[in-house]
This record gives C-alpha cells, sequence and structure tokens, in this order.
C-alpha cells in the first residue's frame, strides 16, 4: 500500500515538473534571438550604455549611488543593482544582458504556473496561463529591452511575495508573512508598478483562498503592505514630480480621463488581436468622442458581466479586477510622458485577464461538450499564433533602426519614434537622413527639446554653425536643464570665437550635471586654447577626481605639466607619472600619448627614456599615416637627443 501511494505521488508530481521543463525550454528557444541584439538608442542609454555609475560595476560608490538617486525619474535601487552586476560580469555585451532578461521572464512563468497551481487552479489550466504570459507578444516589450530589466525584477519579486502571501494565508505562517513582505519591499524597489499588489492580495481573499474573516479585518492584517504602498508612491511623486507637473498643466483632467479608458479597451483588443505593436504610441491630444464612448461601453458591459457572474463564476470578476486594477498606476490619470499607452505596462496585469479567459473558457468549452481533441486543437493554434506573432515582434528589436523604423510604419505623426529614427540613422552615418527624421519630428511637435539639439548638432558638424546656435538655444528655450544643450552650444560658440559666452554654458553644464566629467574637461580644452594653462590644469584635475582614468585627460595634464613656459605650471615628477598611467591604460598603442610621455620624461631629465618613447610614437604615427604628426614628434626627438626639454 505504501508503495501504491508513492508511486502516485510520484506520478502526480511528474506532470508539473514536465510542463515547468516545457515551458522554461520554449520559452527560452523563443527569446534566443535576443542574444545576437544590441542596445537600443532610447532609454538603454540611461540606464547602461551612457551610465558612468552603472558602468563602474558593484561598488560601495554604487550602491550609495543607487539608494539615493532619483536619476531617470525613478527610484528604484534594486534595478540599478542588477544593471551593476551586469556590467560587472558582461562589460558591454549586450546579448548578455539581454539575457538575463530572459532568464527572469522564464521565472517569473514558473513562478506563475506555480502560484496559480498552488491556489488551487487546475494543472492545465495553470499551464495555458503561464504560457500566454511567456509568449504573448505584447510581453516582448518587457522582455527584449534592456532598460525594462525593472518590469521583469519587478514581476519577479511581486510573484514571490505572492507565494508567500498564500502560504501565509493557507497555513497562517507568519515566516511566510515576512517574506511577502520582504519581496514585495524589494519589488518596489525594483518598479513602483507594484503598489497596487496588497490589492491583488484582498481579491486572492475572495477567489480562490475564500478567506470569511470579513473585508475590514483581511484590509488590516495587510497594513505594513499598505504601508509600503504609500512610501513608495510618495517617493515616486518626488522622482517624477517636475516631468509629471509638466504633463499635467498641458493634460487637463478630462483629456487624461479619455486618454486612460481608450488605453484600457486598446489593451483588451491587443490581447486579443496582437497587431500593430510599437516601441511608443503617440499621446493624441484630440481623441475622437466616438473612441471615448465605445471604450466606455466595452469596459461597462464586462464589467456588468463579471459582477453578475461572481458567485457561480468569481474567477471572471476577480481576473477582471485583477486587471483593471495593475493598470491604475500606469494608465495616465497622472501623466507623465509623452506616450498614450505601452506594452510593457501589461507584463502584470495580464496575468487576471489570462486567468478570466483561460477558466472563463474551460467552461464554456464544457457547457458546448467541446472532446478532448476538438478543446486540444484550439488550445494549440492559439499557442502557435502566439509564438508566431512574438518571433515577429521580437525581430523589430534587433536594432534602434528597425525598432523605429517599424514604430513609425505602424503609428501616425509619432514624433519621438521620428526622433529615435533620427538617432539611429545619425549613429550608423545616414545623417542626412538622420536630419530628415529630426525635422519631421519637429514638425509634429515643435516642442521637442531634443529634437532641436539633435538638428543643431548635424547643422554644426556640416558647417552651418549659425543655424545650428539657433536650435540650441531654442533648446535651452524649452528646457534649461538640459546639460548637453549647454555642451553642445558652448562647443559651436567656442568655434565662432565666443569663449567667455561658451564657457558660460560649460559652467552652466556643469552645476546641472555635477557628475559628468565632460564640461570640466571641455573648459580645459578651451583654456588651453586661450592659453590659460592655470586654468586649464585647474578644469582637468576636476576631471580626475570624477574619471580618474580617463586616459584623454591624464594626457593632456601630463602635457601642460610638460611643455608649459610656465615653470611655475611645469612638474615633470607629476606628468611622468599621469603620462605612465595614460600609456598603461591604452596599452601602449596611442602615439600621441607616448608623444605626451616623451614630453614628461625630458622635463623630468630623463632624455634616454624621451628618446625611446618618442621613437615609439614616430612608429605608431607612420604606420597610421599621420605625417604632420611624425614631423612635428621628430622635431621634439631632436630637442630630447641635445638634452633639452619640449616647451609649448
Amino acid at each position: 500500500m505504501h508503495r501504491a501511494f508513492a508511486s502516485g505521488k510520484s506520478a502526480s508530481m511528474a506532470q508539473p515538473r514536465l510542463i515547468c521543463l516545457l515551458l522554461a525550454l520554449l520559452t527560452l528557444l523563443l527569446y534566443l534571438p535576443v542574444w545576437q541584439h544590441g542596445f537600443i538608442v532610447y532609454d538603454d542609454n540611461l540606464y547602461v550604455t551612457e551610465n558612468r555609475m552603472v558602468q563602474q560595476g558593484l561598488s560601495w560608490a554604487g550602491v550609495k549611488w543607487a539608494f539615493t538617486t532619483l536619476h531617470a525619474s525613478n527610484w528604484h535601487p534594486v534595478t540599478w543593482l542588477s544593471h551593476m552586476l551586469d556590467w560587472e560580469l558582461f562589460g558591454g555585451n549586450a546579448g548578455a544582458h539581454h539575457l538575463v532578461n530572459v532568464l527572469f521572464h522564464v521565472a517569473n512563468t514558473l513562478l506563475l504556473f506555480l502560484l496559480l497551481r498552488r491556489m488551487t487552479v487546475s494543472l492545465w489550466a495553470s499551464a495555458l496561463v503561464a504560457a500566454l504570459f511567456a509568449w504573448h507578444p505584447l510581453h516582448v516589450e518587457s522582455v527584449a529591452w534592456i532598460a525594462e530589466r525593472k518590469d521583469v525584477l519587478c514581476a519577479f519579486f511581486g510573484l514571490l511575495a505572492l507565494h508567500g502571501y498564500v502560504l501565509y494565508a493557507r497555513h497562517g505562517d507568519r515566516r511566510a508573512y515576512f517574506c511577502s513582505l520582504l519581496c514585495f519591499a524589494l519589488g518596489l524597489m525594483a518598479k513602483p508598478m507594484l503598489v497596487t499588489l496588497p490589492f491583488v492580495f484582498l481579491l486572492l481573499d475572495y477567489w480562490p483562498l475564500k478567506r470569511a474573516p470579513g473585508f475590514l479585518r483581511l484590509a488590516v492584517e495587510k497594513w505594513p503592505f499598505f504601508l509600503l504602498t504609500v512610501v513608495s508612491c510618495v517617493i515616486t511623486v518626488i522622482g517624477q514630480r517636475e516631468e509629471a507637473m509638466v504633463d499635467l498643466e498641458r493634460q487637463p483632467l478630462s483629456a487624461r480621463v479619455a486618454n486612460a479608458v481608450v488605453a484600457y479597451a486598446t489593451y483588451l483588443v491587443e490581447t486579443v488581436w496582437p497587431s500593430d505593436l510599437a516601441i511608443i504610441y503617440p499621446l493624441d491630444r484630440q481623441i475622437p468622442p466616438g473612441h471615448v464612448a465605445l471604450s466606455v461601453v466595452i469596459l461597462f458591459v464586462i464589467s456588468l458581466f463579471a459582477w453578475r457572474s461572481r458567485s457561480s463564476r468569481p474567477y471572471l470578476l476577480i481576473g477582471w479586477l485583477w486587471f483593471l486594477g495593475t493598470l491604475v498606476p500606469v494608465i495616465g490619470l497622472v501623466q507623465v510622458g509623452r506616450q498614450a499607452a505601452a506594452d510593457r505596462y501589461t507584463y502584470l496585469p495580464l496575468i487576471g485577464l489570462f486567468v478570466a479567459l483561460v477558466l472563463g473558457a474551460a467552461e464554456a468549452a464544457a457547457r458546448l461538450r467541446l472532446n478532448t481533441v476538438m478543446r486540444a486543437s484550439i488550445t494549440v493554434t492559439i499557442l502557435l499564433g502566439c509564438l508566431v506573432a512574438t518571433r515577429r515582434q521580437l525581430a523589430y528589436w534587433q536594432d534602434s533602426k528597425a525598432l523605429f523604423a517599424h514604430a513609425v510604419s505602424v503609428t501616425e505623426e509619432n514624433a519621438v519614434a521620428r526622433l529615435n529614427l533620427g538617432v539611429a540613422l545619425e549613429q550608423a552615418g545616414q545623417t542626412n537622413e538622420a536630419l530628415a527624421q529630426y525635422r519631421e519630428s519637429l514638425r509634429i511637435n515643435p516642442g521637442r527639446a531634443q529634437a532641436h539639439n539633435n538638428v543643431a548638432n548635424l547643422l554644426a558638424a556640416s558647417g552651418q554653425k549659425e543655424e545650428a546656435v539657433t536650435h540650441y538655444r531654442e533648446a535651452l528655450r524649452l528646457n534649461r536643464k538640459a546639460p548637453l544643450a549647454h555642451l553642445n552650444l558652448g562647443t559651436t560658440l567656442l568655434e565662432l570665437g565666443k569663449f567667455d559666452e561658451a564657457m558660460q554654458h560649460y559652467e552652466d553644464a556643469k552645476r546641472l550635471a555635477p557628475d559628468d566629467p565632460r564640461p570640466s574637461y571641455l573648459m580645459g580644452k578651451a583654456s588651453l586654447q586661450q592659453k590659460r594653462s592655470t586654468d586649464a590644469v585647474a578644469h582637468f584635475r576636476d576631471v580626475l577626481r570624477l574619471a580618474p582614468r580617463d586616459f584623454r585627460t591624464l594626457t593632456w595634464l601630463a602635457r601642460v605639466l610638460s611643455s608649459d613656459p610656465d615653470a611655475k605650471v611645469r612638474n615633470g615628477v607629476e606628468a611622468v607619472a599621469l603620462a605612465e598611467r595614460a600609456n598603461e591604460l591604452v596599452g601602449g598603442s596611442e602615439a600621441f600619448v607616448l608623444d605626451t610621455l616623451a614630453m614628461a620624461y625630458a622635463e623630468a631629465g630623463r632624455f634616454t627614456d624621451a628618446v625611446r618613447a618618442a621613437q615609439q610614437a614616430i612608429d605608431l604615427a607612420a604606420k597610421a599615416g599621420a605625417n604632420d604628426d611624425v614631423a612635428a614628434v621628430q622635431q621634439r626627438l631632436q630637442l630630447y637627443k641635445s638634452g633639452q626639454p619640449y616647451r609649448e
């Protein structure tokens, strides 16, 4: 009898394990192409490719920054630590960063399947909900976008928190309660969208947990969760205050409500028929009243049906309220950003909808007395459709040009997509096409400071500096707190001979971005042009305080300390240390660095070393075909051979 029981238990465990294995393998295979994908120009720069703190890897300074910064208008330290760990392990290997997102998505799929099984939803219904979650094309954005690590990370901790809560609700295990609270806190520190999770707990209390103590008692039981929700909301409002206030001024409440209603209906339609998906959907300032009215009718009818079915089909009401409620933080009632909706916002909310649809379809199939073959055929067809659509959508994410060209093709008057397509084209060297996209973005929305800045960059590069200055000034009129526009305008003004005004814009950039070494570096170079060596030394030292491994700054500072005509400025010993460090960083492969090292050796009286370094610089410059550099270093070499240092 004992053997029979053990055999039966083993068989009952085999099916869930096999399902987990299939879900994991198929999801990995589906998303495997991301290994060949790169970073994109939209937000990946904020989170990884241009984020100096992230690129330092894991460090105490980085941990402190992660927990104190509101960079990217959010407080999500766990997300920052995740990106730092990725950079520590993989550096700039974009494929590895993508793969981490995929692994989190696989983990979330398995956690969802096991959660539904734990809540006594049937095995195959749980598997189907998990498969839809894993393979639905609306979730491509959350998985294939490195900057959306916060989405899959937040869901990971949210699902763990749900597991802990269900354990507590079933067995009264206080340890499970505190584990759930800890995971909830970590989830909020990955992405604040998880603030609605305590309300999801209350929904689950009704069904399928069927807890009886009463609503008020169940709500009070969760007070630590609600407290964390309030704290997270306050921090989020502070982090996004400036951007949110701008949009609140532009978007009246009536327009935001209309957009929210239409967005809900749009998500429903895209769940059933996911076509023309894009990374950015432009915010329509004038939504047709007919669209709003139709959306209201759809939402009202579904809500009424779910409410009336609450006794016989509680999963319909709970799944519907899960969908509606978890979208509240991102539905646009408090409009932050210029998007009308976003595929990534559906990552957690669709779970409720999938539960309602799958269980509702199972009951309908039973009523219609569909046989097993018919049910299996319908299920397989739907899942195959999801796999095909997801693979097609995934292909657009291979690079920025494909992604934003697709967004432009499936949306109308999309200024953000045009702008980012222009950036991608510019990076590919297609400057004329990029300029056309920037100008089109400005036609759609003349109030985009970044578009003016990008137009100005291309005009300045083509020699049209006066027109470039006009666009830079317009960019700063629209956004006075844009350090990059100050930097670019300063550089262009310097090229036009307006030194004092250029330096003021560099100072403004430094004030707005105190952790960015670029303003000090450019001020140092500008000071050298004006033969203000003392100022240049001060600026270069400021750069090295922020970026001690910047070989360019090490080289320029060493050059000034080696060759300045003023003996009070020169310092041969320090110059040698700086130049040797720069040469070590570049592995002896830069002629300019070796030339500077030779200057430093000569200033320190080490003329034999100076001759050797100068000859190496000449050899590298000759190999590169830089004949002017060869001639200049050869002149300096003659000085070193005669025991004389070089003076700039």
